[in-house]
């Protein structure tokens, strides 16, 4: 395909983020609900020299354009299993926030490699595919499976999950990003001798999930990282409290943060929260979007 690849690619928020104690690599154990949503960036593929990533759209001044592009790293990783020169320009249009808790750095590393892929011709199996994202980031393969999944160690080990509707949400964008480790090292220092029980997916979860049912997924929304984002971030709690009082019927931070997101009943109750969450000057600008969303996907 010599005029260049487009592939699709969904923003995520997790629905429950069970953390483990620190392990002695570093990490942490996971059961990780995924949620992808109507949030995506867009990268495109074309035929180049050498290999070069560009970005536009809202914050692109804040993507990295060098070989620390999850994006970059995903086309020398695939170059590499098939022998081949990673030349390849990468176009990223963004829309997903940067650096947000809404996973849109492994997006772009997901829609790149499943973009070069198409490319260079290569009809790599699906679960090679999967394993060279699970090597880029956690988050990775989730980016490129969409739907809904749990995760598990790192969150890179995904089961698929059903989803008996859709769900409504309001995503309030903070001001600057936080820095994933940071917010790890936060939890850790929360928790230091804290008996950390060992992560596992909420059935009542997996059930409101299954069946499409918004109340009682409302009911059960958690993220054990909210503590210290809360932390680092004491500002997150008006921006949480705001989208609560407009109507929202559950809140919680997205991921590590500092992205906020509200859990709605509708199209119609995802405009006026969004309208309020702006209006109460506690971010800068929320963003409606609907779940579940497929996974990265040629245009």
């Amino acid at each position: 395909m010599s005029g260049g690849v487009t592939v699709r690619v969904p923003a995520k928020v997790n629905v429950q983020l069970a953390v483990g104690a620190a392990r002695p690599d570093g990490f942490h154990d996971l059961a990780n609900v995924f949620l992808a949503v109507s949030l995506y960036d867009e990268v495109t593929a074309t035929p180049a020299d050498t290999l070069t990533v560009t970005c536009t759209g809202p914050d692109a001044d804040k993507v990295p354009l060098d070989r620390t592009n999850l994006a970059a790293r995903a086309a020398e990783l695939l170059a590499a299993r098939h022998g081949i020169s990673p030349d390849v320009r990468l176009h990223i249009a963004k829309d997903i926030p940067v650096a947000g808790g809404m996973a849109g750095g492994s997006a772009d590393g997901a829609g790149a490699l499943l973009a070069c892929d198409a490319l260079w011709g290569l009809s790599t199996p699906r679960a090679e595919l999967l394993e060279i994202c699970a090597e880029l980031g956690s988050d990775v393969p989730f980016s490129l499976v969409g739907g809904a999944a749990l995760g598990v160690g790192r969150g890179e080990r995904l089961t698929e999950l059903a989803v008996g509707g859709d769900f409504h949400w309001v995503f309030a964008v903070a001001d600057g990003g936080l820095s994933t480790p940071a917010v790890y090292g936060e939890f850790d220092r929360l928790t230091e001798g804290v008996d950390v029980p060992e992560p596992a997916a909420s059935a009542v979860l997996l059930d409101a999930l299954r069946t499409g049912d918004t109340a009682a997924l409302a009911g059960a929304l958690a993220n054990d990282l909210q503590p210290a984002a809360l932390s680092l971030r004491p500002s997150l709690a008006a921006t949480l409290a705001a989208g609560t009082e407009a109507g929202a019927l559950a809140s919680l931070v997205s991921g590590s943060g500092p992205t906020t997101a509200f859990l709605v009943k509708d199209a119609d109750a995802a405009a006026v929260v969004a309208d309020a969450l702006i209006a109460s000057g506690t971010c800068r600008t929320a963003r409606v979007a609907t779940s579940p969303a497929a996974g990265a996907t040629v245009l």
